[in-house]
């Protein structure tokens, strides 16, 4: 028997269909196949813009783990049914269709940049340089690389940077894992960031375009869920989790 077929967005490679995050409905992520998870802290360089990821304390996963979604667990980032009780609406929202579907593109001497503002997840990588949307179109290898850079950073997988000459996408290969974004400059917890092509399964069994680089809302305020718009740092959330010291 054939395996079911998913829809890929060009540039990923899926995930072993081992790892699977089902949205429960009006519940929890339920992950699957035990992916690494650990908390992904954004760092800034030395002209306070978003620059790399740290890693922070790391989370042992089940087989069959939940994660909060609603924004009020006290047992972060695990649920503990606190959304029965907190009054959040988490009916998915999220269209089906392919994400550069309803992008918009800009073109460069050199690369090319699909944005898809609809899934910002207020990372903040894109404004380095001379923003990510100046940049492309200033050619040149340096530039260029920096573009690549702001691009691979994105939590979200929003902005996506294809070569003119061949018409590849410029997304290398990550490995499937679960990051907590902590954003210590705004002082607010962000979504989860899904790398490595994990298939997300919407609660009625339909799953989402499977992508190098997505981001999950966990704070229960976003208009795209399961997906993050960046309305945790808007409504300042926090999980109460501790970011571990520098070393």
């Amino acid at each position: 028997m054939s395996e079911k077929a998913y829809l890929v967005q060009v540039g990923t490679t899926p995930a072993p269909e081992t790892i699977v995050i089902k949205v429960m409905e009006n519940g929890p992520y339920e992950v699957h196949g035990c992916p690494p998870l650990a908390q992904a802290i954004i760092e800034q360089n030395a002209l306070r813009q978003s620059w790399r990821y740290r890693a922070g304390k790391p989370f042992a996963l089940t087989e069959k783990a939940h994660l909060c979604r609603c924004g009020h667990s006290r047992n972060a980032p695990f649920c503990d049914g606190s959304h029965r009780t907190a009054g959040v609406d988490l009916t998915e929202t999220a269209s089906f269709a392919p994400m550069l579907d309803e992008a918009t593109v800009i073109e460069g001497p050199s690369l090319t940049l699909a944005d898809n503002k609809q899934y910002c997840a207020f990372g903040r990588f894109c404004d380095a340089g001379e923003r990510i949307w100046n940049q492309v179109g200033l050619g040149g290898e340096d530039n260029d690389r920096l573009t690549e850079r702001m691009a691979h950073h994105c939590p979200a997988g929003r902005l996506l940077v294809f070569e003119n000459e061949t018409g590849a996408p410029v997304e290398p290969a990550q490995p499937a894992a679960l990051g907590l974004i902590e954003d210590p400059a705004l002082g607010v917890s962000g979504p989860i960031m899904v790398t490595g092509g994990i298939r997300v399964e919407s609660a009625s069994g339909e799953s989402y375009e499977i992508r190098n680089r997505q981001a999950l809302c966990r704070c229960g305020q976003s208009a795209n869920k399961p997906f993050c718009d960046g309305s945790h740092a808007s409504i300042k959330y926090r999980d109460g989790l501790p970011l571990p010291e520098e070393h």
